[in-house]
Protein backbone atom coordinates (compact mmCIF):
# COMPACT_ATOMS: atom_id res chain seq x y z
CA UNK A 1 0.00 0.00 0.00
CA UNK A 2 1.30 3.29 -1.01
CA UNK A 3 1.95 5.61 1.92
CA UNK A 4 1.02 9.40 1.55
CA UNK A 5 4.30 11.41 2.39
CA UNK A 6 1.96 13.76 4.80
CA UNK A 7 1.02 10.91 6.61
CA UNK A 8 2.34 9.73 10.29
CA UNK A 9 4.45 6.40 9.63
CA UNK A 10 4.57 3.57 11.78
CA UNK A 11 7.91 3.87 12.83
CA UNK A 12 7.38 7.44 13.62
CA UNK A 13 5.24 6.87 16.50
CA UNK A 14 5.37 5.01 19.99
CA UNK A 15 3.58 1.64 20.29
CA UNK A 16 2.57 0.46 23.57
CA UNK A 17 0.61 -2.59 25.18
CA UNK A 18 -2.88 -2.76 27.51
CA UNK A 19 -2.58 -5.78 29.38
CA UNK A 20 -5.75 -7.43 30.82
CA UNK A 21 -3.93 -10.59 32.87
CA UNK A 22 -6.16 -12.88 30.97
CA UNK A 23 -7.05 -15.72 32.70
CA UNK A 24 -7.13 -18.81 30.00
CA UNK A 25 -9.11 -21.80 30.61
CA UNK A 26 -7.25 -24.30 33.01
CA UNK A 27 -5.02 -21.59 34.38
CA UNK A 28 -4.91 -19.53 37.44
CA UNK A 29 -4.23 -15.90 38.47
CA UNK A 30 -0.64 -17.50 39.19
CA UNK A 31 0.05 -18.32 35.62
CA UNK A 32 -1.53 -15.03 34.57
CA UNK A 33 0.67 -13.16 36.22
CA UNK A 34 3.48 -14.90 35.65
CA UNK A 35 2.60 -14.61 32.15
CA UNK A 36 2.23 -10.78 32.44
CA UNK A 37 5.57 -10.24 33.44
CA UNK A 38 7.12 -12.38 30.71
CA UNK A 39 5.07 -10.52 28.18
CA UNK A 40 6.32 -7.19 30.13
CA UNK A 41 9.76 -8.22 29.67
CA UNK A 42 9.84 -8.85 26.06
CA UNK A 43 8.25 -5.44 25.60
CA UNK A 44 10.83 -4.11 27.11
CA UNK A 45 13.19 -5.81 25.18
CA UNK A 46 11.43 -5.22 21.97
CA UNK A 47 11.01 -1.42 23.02
CA UNK A 48 7.19 -0.64 23.22
CA UNK A 49 7.09 2.67 24.96
CA UNK A 50 4.27 1.64 27.83
CA UNK A 51 2.83 -1.25 29.37
CA UNK A 52 -0.50 -0.67 31.06
CA UNK A 53 -3.13 -2.62 32.86
CA UNK A 54 -6.69 -2.63 33.01
CA UNK A 55 -9.02 -2.94 35.94
CA UNK A 56 -11.74 -4.97 36.00
CA UNK A 57 -13.77 -6.75 38.71
CA UNK A 58 -16.08 -10.10 39.13
CA UNK A 59 -14.73 -10.94 35.25
CA UNK A 60 -13.31 -14.86 35.27
CA UNK A 61 -11.30 -13.93 32.29
CA UNK A 62 -9.23 -11.08 33.91
CA UNK A 63 -6.91 -10.85 36.23
CA UNK A 64 -5.80 -7.75 37.09
CA UNK A 65 -8.63 -6.36 39.52
CA UNK A 66 -6.12 -4.80 41.97
CA UNK A 67 -4.08 -3.14 39.19
CA UNK A 68 -2.45 -1.14 41.40
CA UNK A 69 -0.80 -4.38 42.79
CA UNK A 70 -0.07 -6.04 39.47
CA UNK A 71 1.42 -2.71 38.13
CA UNK A 72 4.19 -2.87 41.16
CA UNK A 73 4.45 -6.62 40.09
CA UNK A 74 5.21 -5.20 36.62
CA UNK A 75 7.52 -2.12 37.32
CA UNK A 76 9.79 -4.27 40.02
CA UNK A 77 10.87 -6.83 36.99
CA UNK A 78 11.31 -4.76 34.32
CA UNK A 79 13.80 -2.17 34.38
CA UNK A 80 12.79 1.17 32.03
CA UNK A 81 9.89 0.79 30.38
CA UNK A 82 7.15 3.15 31.65
CA UNK A 83 4.38 0.85 33.49
CA UNK A 84 0.80 2.43 34.48
CA UNK A 85 -3.42 1.98 34.52
CA UNK A 86 -5.42 1.83 31.71
CA UNK A 87 -7.42 2.49 33.66
CA UNK A 88 -7.81 2.72 37.21
CA UNK A 89 -11.82 3.14 37.38
CA UNK A 90 -11.66 6.47 39.79
CA UNK A 91 -15.38 6.22 40.92
CA UNK A 92 -14.55 3.26 42.36
CA UNK A 93 -12.08 4.60 45.00
CA UNK A 94 -11.13 7.53 47.35
CA UNK A 95 -9.61 9.94 45.25
CA UNK A 96 -6.57 10.05 48.59
CA UNK A 97 -6.18 6.05 48.18
CA UNK A 98 -5.27 6.66 44.41
CA UNK A 99 -3.15 9.23 45.21
CA UNK A 100 -1.41 7.31 47.55
CA UNK A 101 -1.12 4.09 45.97
CA UNK A 102 0.73 5.70 42.73
CA UNK A 103 2.08 8.05 45.08
CA UNK A 104 4.01 5.13 46.53
CA UNK A 105 4.77 3.57 43.14
CA UNK A 106 6.05 6.66 41.53
CA UNK A 107 8.33 6.68 44.64
CA UNK A 108 9.13 3.39 43.96
CA UNK A 109 9.82 3.66 40.50
CA UNK A 110 10.43 6.89 39.92
CA UNK A 111 9.83 8.83 36.20
CA UNK A 112 8.16 5.31 35.12
CA UNK A 113 4.42 5.45 36.05
CA UNK A 114 1.35 6.55 34.04
CA UNK A 115 -1.92 7.37 35.79
CA UNK A 116 -4.76 6.34 33.41
CA UNK A 117 -8.07 7.14 34.26
CA UNK A 118 -11.75 5.92 33.65
CA UNK A 119 -15.13 6.63 34.88
CA UNK A 120 -16.95 3.30 34.16
CA UNK A 121 -17.84 0.45 36.70
CA UNK A 122 -15.39 -1.46 34.85
CA UNK A 123 -17.66 -4.36 35.60
CA UNK A 124 -21.75 -4.66 36.29
CA UNK A 125 -23.49 -2.48 38.29
CA UNK A 126 -24.18 -4.79 40.98
CA UNK A 127 -20.24 -4.96 41.20
CA UNK A 128 -20.09 -1.61 41.05
CA UNK A 129 -22.36 -0.99 44.57
CA UNK A 130 -20.14 -3.58 46.35
CA UNK A 131 -16.61 -1.94 45.13
CA UNK A 132 -18.35 1.93 45.56
CA UNK A 133 -20.50 1.44 49.42
CA UNK A 134 -20.89 5.39 48.80
CA UNK A 135 -17.68 6.42 47.43
CA UNK A 136 -19.10 7.92 44.08
CA UNK A 137 -20.59 7.47 40.81
CA UNK A 138 -19.75 8.19 37.06
CA UNK A 139 -21.36 11.94 37.07
CA UNK A 140 -18.77 12.67 40.47
CA UNK A 141 -16.11 11.64 38.08
CA UNK A 142 -15.03 15.81 37.49
CA UNK A 143 -15.02 16.50 40.99
CA UNK A 144 -13.21 13.05 41.94
CA UNK A 145 -10.52 13.80 39.56
CA UNK A 146 -10.08 17.60 40.95
CA UNK A 147 -9.63 16.04 43.84
CA UNK A 148 -7.02 13.33 42.98
CA UNK A 149 -5.25 16.16 40.86
CA UNK A 150 -5.30 18.60 43.98
CA UNK A 151 -3.69 15.67 46.13
CA UNK A 152 -0.16 15.53 43.78
CA UNK A 153 -0.40 19.34 42.97
CA UNK A 154 -1.53 21.65 46.02
CA UNK A 155 -1.70 24.28 43.51
CA UNK A 156 -4.85 23.31 42.32
CA UNK A 157 -7.12 22.69 45.38
CA UNK A 158 -9.35 25.64 45.69
CA UNK A 159 -8.18 26.10 49.50
CA UNK A 160 -5.20 24.92 51.94
CA UNK A 161 -5.76 21.00 52.17
CA UNK A 162 -6.59 19.51 55.34
CA UNK A 163 -5.69 16.13 54.08
CA UNK A 164 -2.00 15.23 52.04
CA UNK A 165 -1.41 12.45 50.36
CA UNK A 166 2.03 10.90 51.32
CA UNK A 167 3.66 9.71 49.40
CA UNK A 168 2.18 11.27 46.48
CA UNK A 169 1.88 15.45 47.34
CA UNK A 170 4.60 16.81 44.70
CA UNK A 171 5.49 14.50 42.09
CA UNK A 172 4.54 14.48 38.91
CA UNK A 173 2.85 11.73 37.78
CA UNK A 174 1.12 12.22 34.29
CA UNK A 175 -2.36 11.60 34.56
CA UNK A 176 -4.43 10.23 31.50
CA UNK A 177 -7.99 10.25 30.89
CA UNK A 178 -9.43 7.54 29.34
CA UNK A 179 -12.23 7.17 27.26
CA UNK A 180 -15.15 5.09 24.71
CA UNK A 181 -17.38 8.15 23.58
CA UNK A 182 -16.93 11.96 24.18
CA UNK A 183 -17.38 12.65 27.96
CA UNK A 184 -13.96 12.10 28.50
CA UNK A 185 -12.68 13.25 25.21
CA UNK A 186 -14.26 16.58 25.75
CA UNK A 187 -12.81 17.15 29.58
CA UNK A 188 -9.37 16.33 28.61
CA UNK A 189 -9.38 18.21 25.81
CA UNK A 190 -10.50 21.32 28.45
CA UNK A 191 -8.27 20.30 30.84
CA UNK A 192 -4.78 20.01 28.78
CA UNK A 193 -4.36 16.55 29.22
CA UNK A 194 -3.80 13.15 27.37
CA UNK A 195 -6.49 10.92 26.08
CA UNK A 196 -6.46 7.76 25.25
CA UNK A 197 -9.28 6.39 23.33
CA UNK A 198 -11.10 2.19 23.49
CA UNK A 199 -11.23 2.09 19.72
CA UNK A 200 -10.86 -2.28 20.65
CA UNK A 201 -13.96 -1.99 21.55
CA UNK A 202 -15.92 1.33 20.66
CA UNK A 203 -14.89 1.62 17.45
CA UNK A 204 -17.75 3.73 15.95
CA UNK A 205 -16.95 6.39 17.99
CA UNK A 206 -13.16 6.55 17.73
CA UNK A 207 -13.39 9.85 15.08
CA UNK A 208 -15.59 11.67 16.72
CA UNK A 209 -14.21 11.39 20.15
CA UNK A 210 -10.51 12.16 18.63
CA UNK A 211 -12.30 15.54 16.74
CA UNK A 212 -14.01 16.29 20.10
CA UNK A 213 -10.65 16.13 22.17
CA UNK A 214 -8.70 17.90 19.81
CA UNK A 215 -11.03 20.75 19.27
CA UNK A 216 -12.01 20.74 22.81
CA UNK A 217 -8.04 20.95 23.81
CA UNK A 218 -7.16 24.05 25.97
CA UNK A 219 -2.61 24.11 26.59
CA UNK A 220 -1.85 23.74 29.54
CA UNK A 221 1.39 23.17 32.17
CA UNK A 222 1.55 19.45 31.14
CA UNK A 223 0.36 19.58 27.75
CA UNK A 224 0.98 22.29 24.85
CA UNK A 225 -0.92 20.52 21.98
CA UNK A 226 -2.95 17.53 21.98
CA UNK A 227 -1.95 13.64 22.50
CA UNK A 228 -4.20 10.71 21.76
CA UNK A 229 -3.56 7.54 22.27
CA UNK A 230 -5.81 5.03 20.41
CA UNK A 231 -6.48 1.23 21.66
CA UNK A 232 -6.78 -1.34 18.97
CA UNK A 233 -7.24 -5.11 18.61
CA UNK A 234 -4.46 -6.82 17.13
CA UNK A 235 -4.08 -10.16 16.79
CA UNK A 236 -0.70 -11.16 14.13
CA UNK A 237 0.52 -14.41 13.29
CA UNK A 238 2.95 -16.00 10.43
CA UNK A 239 -0.15 -16.31 7.89
CA UNK A 240 -3.87 -14.94 7.91
CA UNK A 241 -5.49 -18.23 8.20
CA UNK A 242 -3.99 -18.87 11.40
CA UNK A 243 -4.75 -15.38 12.83
CA UNK A 244 -8.01 -15.75 11.90
CA UNK A 245 -8.33 -18.69 14.10
CA UNK A 246 -6.50 -17.29 17.07
CA UNK A 247 -8.78 -14.38 16.92
CA UNK A 248 -12.08 -16.69 17.39
CA UNK A 249 -10.73 -16.18 21.09
CA UNK A 250 -11.81 -12.84 21.55
CA UNK A 251 -14.34 -13.51 19.30
CA UNK A 252 -15.92 -15.91 22.08
CA UNK A 253 -15.15 -13.46 24.84
CA UNK A 254 -17.52 -11.25 23.66
CA UNK A 255 -20.23 -13.39 22.60
CA UNK A 256 -19.84 -14.79 26.22
CA UNK A 257 -19.93 -11.22 27.61
CA UNK A 258 -23.34 -10.71 25.48
CA UNK A 259 -24.61 -13.58 27.18
CA UNK A 260 -23.80 -13.18 30.69
CA UNK A 261 -21.38 -16.32 30.41
CA UNK A 262 -19.12 -15.70 32.87
CA UNK A 263 -16.18 -18.35 31.76
CA UNK A 264 -12.15 -17.71 31.43
CA UNK A 265 -10.76 -17.00 28.29
CA UNK A 266 -11.35 -19.64 25.91
CA UNK A 267 -9.31 -21.76 23.04
CA UNK A 268 -9.58 -20.61 19.81
CA UNK A 269 -12.12 -22.81 17.38
CA UNK A 270 -12.11 -23.99 13.45
CA UNK A 271 -15.81 -22.11 12.74
CA UNK A 272 -17.50 -20.14 14.56
CA UNK A 273 -20.42 -20.00 12.52
CA UNK A 274 -22.89 -22.46 14.23
CA UNK A 275 -22.05 -20.70 17.60
CA UNK A 276 -23.78 -17.49 16.88
CA UNK A 277 -26.94 -15.49 15.63
CA UNK A 278 -27.21 -13.04 12.74
CA UNK A 279 -28.12 -10.55 15.75
CA UNK A 280 -24.58 -11.87 17.75
CA UNK A 281 -22.72 -10.94 14.72
CA UNK A 282 -24.11 -8.02 14.04
CA UNK A 283 -23.09 -6.39 17.67
CA UNK A 284 -19.63 -8.25 17.80
CA UNK A 285 -18.48 -6.10 14.68
CA UNK A 286 -20.01 -2.94 16.30
CA UNK A 287 -17.78 -3.80 19.27
CA UNK A 288 -14.68 -5.15 17.23
CA UNK A 289 -15.11 -3.70 14.09
CA UNK A 290 -11.29 -1.95 14.57
CA UNK A 291 -9.98 -5.28 14.85
CA UNK A 292 -6.80 -6.07 12.84
CA UNK A 293 -6.00 -9.37 12.49
CA UNK A 294 -3.33 -11.21 9.51
CA UNK A 295 -0.33 -12.05 8.74
CA UNK A 296 2.57 -9.19 9.08
CA UNK A 297 1.60 -7.73 5.70
CA UNK A 298 -1.62 -7.74 6.31
CA UNK A 299 -1.63 -5.99 9.94
CA UNK A 300 0.68 -3.83 8.62
CA UNK A 301 -1.51 -2.45 5.74
CA UNK A 302 -4.32 -2.52 8.37
CA UNK A 303 -2.29 -0.34 11.32
CA UNK A 304 -1.57 2.16 8.65
CA UNK A 305 -4.71 3.25 7.48
CA UNK A 306 -5.73 2.73 11.17
CA UNK A 307 -3.02 5.82 11.98
CA UNK A 308 -3.90 7.29 8.70
CA UNK A 309 -7.77 7.66 9.79
CA UNK A 310 -7.18 8.05 13.48
CA UNK A 311 -3.89 10.68 13.07
CA UNK A 312 -3.03 8.84 16.90
CA UNK A 313 0.34 9.98 18.64
CA UNK A 314 0.39 6.64 20.16
CA UNK A 315 -1.07 3.22 19.46
CA UNK A 316 -1.96 1.06 22.33
CA UNK A 317 -2.19 -2.91 21.24
CA UNK A 318 -4.75 -4.99 22.88
CA UNK A 319 -4.06 -8.97 21.69
CA UNK A 320 -6.26 -11.27 23.17
CA UNK A 321 -4.64 -14.53 22.49
CA UNK A 322 -5.17 -18.10 24.28
CA UNK A 323 -1.68 -19.52 23.81
CA UNK A 324 1.05 -17.48 25.80
CA UNK A 325 3.54 -17.91 23.04
CA UNK A 326 1.07 -17.18 20.23
CA UNK A 327 0.91 -13.96 22.05
CA UNK A 328 4.38 -12.75 22.13
CA UNK A 329 4.49 -13.99 18.49
CA UNK A 330 1.75 -11.42 17.81
CA UNK A 331 2.93 -8.59 19.67
CA UNK A 332 6.93 -9.40 17.90
CA UNK A 333 5.39 -9.33 14.70
CA UNK A 334 3.96 -5.74 15.64
CA UNK A 335 7.22 -4.76 16.61
CA UNK A 336 8.89 -6.02 13.69
CA UNK A 337 6.29 -3.68 11.45
CA UNK A 338 7.33 -0.85 13.24
CA UNK A 339 10.42 -1.05 13.44
CA UNK A 340 10.76 -2.65 10.04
Amino acid sequence: MAVNKNEKSLNGIPFSILDLSPIVVGSTPSDSFRNTLDLARHAEKWGFNRYWLAEHHNMPFIASSATSVVIAHVAAGTSKIRVGSGGIMLPNHAPLVIAEQFGTLESLYPGRIDLGLGRAPGSDQRTARALRRGIGNEQDFPEQLDELRAYFDPSLASGKPSVRAIPGEGLNIPIWLLGSSGFSAQLAGKLGLPFAFASHFSPNSTLPALELYRSAFQPSTTLSEPYAMVGVNVIAADTDEEAMRLATTLKQQFLNLGRNNEVPLQPPVDNLNDQWNEYEIEALQQQLGSSIIGSSETVKDKLQIFLANTQADEIMVISQIFDHQARLRSYEIVFEITKG
